[in-house]
C-alpha cells in the first residue's frame, strides 16, 4: 500500500497544522439538509431564520463538523495511515453562516502506542475558526493511525 501520510512514530505532541479555508454555500447547506433529512427551517427557510437570534439561516453544526473532517484530510497527513474515527467530543460555540469562511486549527494533544492494533491512538485538539478568527466549533477527535512498518526506517 502507498501511503502518504504520517505513521504514528512520525507523530509528536504539540504539532500543529492548520487546513485551507472554504467558504460555506447555499448549495451546501440545502445538499446537506437533503443528505441528512434535517430540513430544520433555521437552516432552510429565511423568513424564518429572519426572526430567530441569528437573523438568518445558519448552516447546520453537523455540516461545519463534516467540513472540518474534511479539510483536515486534505491536508494529507493522514492519507493512508488512519485506521480508524475512534470517537470525539465536540461542542458548538457560535453559528456559521451562509457565506463564512472556515478553516481548522489542529494540534496533536495525545498519543498513546497500541501494538496490539497495528499503531497508536492519536488525540487531535481541532478549532474550526471563522473569517473574523471566531471559534465556530471546537474539540478533540480520537484516531487511530498505523504504525510504521518493521523494515521502513524512512522519516
Amino acid at each position: 500500500m502507498t501511503t502518504t501520510g504520517l505513521y504514528f512514530e512520525d507523530l509528536e505532541i504539540g504539532q500543529s497544522l492548520t487546513t485551507r479555508g472554504r467558504t460555506i454555500t447555499e448549495a451546501d447547506v440545502v445538499n446537506f439538509a437533503g443528505l441528512s433529512g434535517d430540513y430544520n427551517p433555521l437552516h432552510t427557510n429565511e423568513e424564518f431564520a429572519r426572526n430567530t437570534e441569528f437573523g438568518q439561516r445558519i448552516a447546520h453544526g453537523a455540516l461545519g463538523f463534516s467540513i472540518a473532517t474534511g479539510l483536515s484530510y486534505q491536508l494529507g497527513f493522514l492519507e493512508g495511515t488512519v485506521m480508524a474515527f475512534l470517537g470525539l467530543e465536540w461542542k458548538y460555540s457560535a453559528p456559521i453562516y451562509i457565506g463564512d469562511t472556515i478553516h481548522c486549527d489542529i494540534t496533536i494533544t495525545d498519543l498513546k502506542l497500541m501494538r496490539r492494533l497495528g499503531g497508536g491512538k492519536v488525540v487531535l485538539g481541532v478549532n474550526v475558526v471563522n473569517q473574523d478568527g471566531t471559534i465556530t466549533q471546537k474539540g478533540t477527535w480520537t484516531l487511530l493511525v498505523r504504525s510504521r512498518p518493521e523494515g521502513d526506517e524512512t522519516a
